[in-house]
């Protein structure tokens, strides 16, 4: 008796072969799982936008405050500073900067309206104003690097649900074959069981990267945070110093 086994399959078959399941389970997948692989493409799609833009963005800022605070501290005089701000736009802690000073201007041109020139030294209650107006400029610069995160937060918690909305529709249909055909091989359930994992592939593929992403920026802006209250600190040390008086 001969027995006549077949030719193993190449890996280039085999491959082939699972790409063509792959892009067949999507294309002939229900109307609801397609939608839903849609959504999720979409939603990595823009993930990954706004996880390099922010990158990008965070980087230039970095950057830019390194610049400055060089200048910052070699400079004379806080008029000297001012002159030269227009020249670091990216600067986040500019921005404060310039909040700060443009608050003091205000606090020295009130003493000098009020009171006599000779004398003109603001007082010690003017700081609280100067405080005021620097917490408010770090809380929107810490809002502007916060911008689109809820996005990327939204991703990474929803994604692997949605995923298995789209996986329970798969399965679904595979036990309505089961039941309209009254078989339950593999030709019957492979297809509804195929659309079923694909959509939590591609539900975890988007999740993944986005809650990393997120991880990411918030320890970097919550960094950032630190470093533009310090400034406003110091800020502030150096008004009250040079600025101010007691009563």
């Amino acid at each position: 008796m001969n027995i006549a086994f077949a030719a193993a399959p190449t890996a280039q078959k085999v491959t082939s072969a699972m790409n063509f399941s792959a892009l067949e389970a999507i294309t002939s997948a229900s109307w609801p799982v397609q939608l839903t692989l849609l959504l999720l493409t979409g939603m990595s799609v823009t993930s990954w936008a706004i996880t390099l833009t922010k990158k990008k963005s965070i980087d230039n800022i970095r950057s830019a405050n390194i610049d400055f605070l060089e200048l910052f501290w070699k400079a004379g005089s806080l008029d000297d500073i001012f002159k030269l701000i227009d020249r670091h736009p990216d600067s986040n802690i500019a921005h404060v900067f310039r909040a700060g000073y443009l608050e003091l201007r205000k606090i020295a041109d009130s003493t000098l309206s009020k009171g006599d020139k000779d004398d003109a030294v603001p007082l010690l209650s003017g700081l609280d104003n100067l405080e005021r107006s620097l917490k408010k400029a770090v809380d929107v610069e810490v809002t502007k690097l916060e911008n689109r995160l809820g996005f990327l937060a939204t991703t990474g918690s929803t994604g692997p649900f949605i995923g298995l909305f789209g996986t329970v529709w798969g399965i679904m249909g595979a036990f309505h074959k089961i039941g309209a055909t009254g078989m339950a091989n593999l030709a019957v359930v492979a297809p509804g069981i195929s659309e079923a994992l694909i959509a939590t592939a591609i539900g975890l593929a988007a999740a993944i990267p986005a809650t990393v992403a997120y991880n990411h920026f918030s320890t970097v802006i919550q960094r950032e945070y630190l470093e533009l209250n310090n400034f406003s600190s110091d800020f502030l040390n150096i008004a009250k110093r040079n600025f101010f008086k007691d009563r």
